[in-house]
């Protein structure tokens, strides 16, 4: 059953949400979603959300650091309209009901790495499951706002789908909604729109190792390029630098950064603080060089992990900051007010992607893109921790507005043909889906991971070729699945990280290469 909207919204984190709000003013929203509508990167995310809130702190200061942790390759318009929206954008989520931990009717503000004062607004350690709350709540309330959980968005529909060649250099492509999979029924549907918006989260699960939800694998940054829209800065790819160490824990277990920020210390494993050694800032510098620092002390030890110690601290104090982790901690034997805490870097964040403007639009007309699956300029070589959900919310927000106000000089498109299914059948061995799937993980875990070289980027290359030819005669012939669509996504987001990092012909920010030399204002060599 064919369906039609004024706005499609595909993603259901603080970007789509708080987007899907905004835009329901204005008409009829339909929120996409292939997991339950909470089922997102916002969800896990611990820290909080950055504002300039009270003095010392002033908006020239956290664009200073923003600018800095992104080793200067920053956009500093977009910089500029996150910092100076940041707090008219805490007041909406603040309307919307959620909850920002106080002391004496003030704000309690954290710090994090890379930022020169207390800036983080955060409710306790799980900061982004209180803001996914309070917006599915006001969402699943709103009488314009229709949400299909469990429905996968395989394709945009564009001009290509008329019968007509459509290149990146073709002038003024349109995106005229999306073929959707119910994934109950495993039939296929079109959604028409006058607007889609793109807020389907980061790509985490092309690493074997990685903070995100099983739901990130990229699959707005496939679909944009294969409509051909313009993907930019697909090599800055951010590890966390404290996962827990849990083998066998997938995800792996965010120790926030607010932890640093609280006064933990990173320490070898036998007890030596080391960062001081790397960075003037210590153990609370950008994330990029915490996570190389790490990655250097491990491979020239032999070891797995290092240790966070946050033992010096008052117990009281870290239960109730903490209790999140605490509790986590204390599920696998670790008590954090009296031991150190195992932790090792994962993927964690994708800086960049769908490029954008100001307002959110892509290069295809019609189609905007917002939250990790985009690239506003924000983040540069490497994102300022609590800087991704304020972003979401300030460019949800910018994209709300610009396409209602053209909304009333759009038209659905007629003449778009439904899903083909000619030639297609039920896959006899998932096993080629599941296997390539882990080659793929191994292969960007092994050769595009925190250090790389030219010769490592080209072997994965190759390696990657060799899966995507086996991947695209299945994808042809199968009936489509879940796992199929994502695997066929995270090669695509693969393609382009590893194509863009070998186009990079120095290390900067999250792009560290042994063959290429360190340039920027975190310039290190390890």
């Amino acid at each position: 059953m064919n369906r039609e909207c004024d706005f499609l919204i595909i993603g259901s984190g603080a970007a789509g949400l708080s987007m899907a709000l905004k835009a329901a003013e204005h008409g009829h929203v339909i929120v996409v979603t292939k997991s339950t509508i909470s089922k997102t990167n916002t969800a896990e995310a611990q820290g909080g959300i950055a504002s300039v809130t009270y003095p010392p702190d002033n908006f020239e200061k956290h664009i200073h650091d923003t600018m800095v942790c992104g080793s200067n390759e920053c956009d500093p318009e977009a910089v500029r309209i996150v910092v100076e929206n940041a707090p008219d954008r805490i007041k909406d989520l603040v309307a919307w009901g959620v909850s920002f931990d106080k002391v004496g009717g003030r704000y309690e503000l954290a710090r994090e790495g890379g930022h020169s004062e207390h800036r983080i607004l955060h409710h306790k350690d799980s900061t982004g499951r209180e803001i996914e709350d309070k917006l599915v709540m006001r969402v699943k309330e709103h009488p314009n706002i229709e949400v299909l959980e469990h429905n996968f968005a395989i394709d945009l529909l564009t001009q290509h789908h008329l019968g007509k060649l459509v290149k990146k250099s073709t002038p003024d492509i349109e995106c005229y909604g999306a073929y959707i999979l119910n994934l109950k029924d495993h039939k296929v549907f079109t959604i028409l729109s006058k607007v889609t918006v793109l807020a389907t989260g980061g790509v985490g699960n092309l690493y074997n190792v990685t903070t995100n939800p099983p739901v990130a694998t990229g699959d707005g940054i496939a679909m944009a390029h294969r409509a051909k829209a313009v993907i930019e800065n697909m090599e800055f790819i951010q590890f966390h630098p404290t996962a827990l160490y849990n083998p066998g824990e997938r995800p792996s277990f965010l120790i926030t950064e607010a932890m640093r920020g609280f006064g933990a210390v990173l320490r070898t494993q036998d007890g030596k603080e080391f960062m001081d050694r790397y960075h003037s800032m210590g153990s609370l510098a950008p994330r990029d060089i915490v996570s190389r620092a790490i990655d250097n002390e491990l491979k020239s030890r032999g070891e797995e992990f290092v240790y966070l110690d946050v033992t010096h601290k008052p117990d009281e104090e870290i239960i109730k900051h903490f209790p999140n982790i605490y509790n986590k901690c204390l599920s696998i034997g670790i008590d954090i007010t009296k031991e150190m805490i195992p932790v090792a870097p994962a993927a964690h964040y994708s800086c960049g992607g769908i490029k954008v403007d100001g307002n959110g639009q892509t290069s295809i007309n019609r189609l905007y893109a917002i939250g990790e699956a985009s690239s506003t300029g924000l983040h540069g070589a490497n994102r300022l921790a609590s800087n991704s959900l304020i972003e979401a919310v300030v460019y949800a927000h910018r994209a709300a507005e610009h396409a209602a106000s053209r909304l009333d000089s759009l038209t659905l498109q007629e003449g778009l043909p439904d899903w083909d299914y000619e030639g297609t059948s039920i896959p006899e061995e998932l096993i080629l889906v599941t296997q390539s799937y882990k080659e793929l993980q191994q292969i960007m875990n092994s050769y595009v991971g925190i250090v790389r070289s030219d010769m490592r980027l080209e072997r994965a290359f190759r390696r990657l070729e060799i899966i995507f030819k086996e991947t695209e005669e299945l994808y042809k012939t199968s009936t489509l699945s879940r796992h199929l669509c994502e695997l066929r996504n995270m090669i695509a987001v693969a393609y382009l990280i590893i194509k863009q990092a070998k186009e990079m012909k120095q290390s900067v920010g999250l792009h560290y290469t042994i063959d290429y030399p360190v340039c920027g204002d975190n310039a290190k060599e390890f």
